[in-house]
């Protein structure tokens, strides 16, 4: 049986490079088979690591590169991301891109990344105090956001779009007259909590205590100090609901013609 399949296997490859006309796309097939090869041992110890450099080889950076995460369910960690975190739990075909930093503080929770999660360049994921990080699946991070879950807890939802240089802190140093401020201690509201469907624009800062409601929209360079209820759209600083996603559909109905 094993042979059999050895051999289906080999006439199939055989017929695809056969149905290749132009040098181009023969490149581009032996470039998708030493990937695919090279993916089977990704992961997270040193020889992973070492299978995940050979596997980028062809494979210019960037958004070309997410897709050697479908190629393992272990998904694709680059080689130059940094992960020191001993309870960082990952799900299927996750992709952590180029200069990914998390990292594990002192009394640390856990970072659990959903299925399909997708982090970009330069992010930085820093747990510590009883703090924690959770991302659902399908949830895409675009570069140089920043994470830092102390004290309290990040939870974020399913299918969520953040923008470039978001950050997120689910916590604030107290600003006691007394005492230098660093020297204050940190104190928490409880924590951050983003709903599914959720877009955050360019540069939004999520503060302590907030949550956002599902398919709620947050304008470019808005800081959220408070609740923004499920489908709105804010803008600001602080953030002001300005609208809710609902009236735009009512706004744009077209009147049937009449009989």
């Amino acid at each position: 049986m094993t042979e059999y399949m050895d051999r289906s296997l080999t006439q199939n490859i055989w017929t695809q490079i056969g149905k290749i006309r132009q040098p181009d796309k023969l490149l581009s097939f032996l470039v998708t088979i030493w990937s695919r090869f090279w993916m089977k041992f990704a992961g997270l110890g040193y020889f992973g690591r070492f299978a995940t450099w050979l596997a980028t080889w062809f494979i210019p950076p960037y958004y070309e590169r997410r897709r050697l995460a479908q190629y393992n369910s272990k998904g694709y960690i680059a080689p130059s991301a940094t992960v020191y975190h001993s309870q960082l739990k990952l799900g299927a075909n996750v992709f952590i891109s180029d200069r990914v930093l998390i990292f594990e503080d002192r009394n640390s929770g856990s970072v659990q990344l959903g299925d399909r999660v997708r982090l970009h360049q330069d992010i930085c994921i820093q747990t510590g105090n009883g703090g924690s990080l959770q991302i659902g699946e399908n949830t895409s991070v675009q570069p140089r956001c920043q994470f830092s879950a102390y004290k309290s807890a990040i939870q974020i939802g399913s299918n969520v779009l953040i923008a470039p240089n978001c950050a997120f802190y689910p916590y604030d140093h107290a600003i006691a007259p007394d005492l230098p401020i660093a020297k204050q201690p940190l104190q928490t509201k409880g924590g951050i909590a983003i709903e599914d469907d959720v877009w955050l624009g360019f540069g939004v800062i999520v503060l302590d205590g907030v949550r956002i409601g599902k398919g709620a929209v947050i304008g470019a360079g808005a800081v959220v100090t408070q609740d923004i209820p499920e489908g709105a759209i804010a803008l600001g600083v602080p953030a002001r609901v300005v609208k809710l996603r609902s009236s735009l559909a009512e706004s744009n109905l077209v009147p049937s013609p009449s009989n």
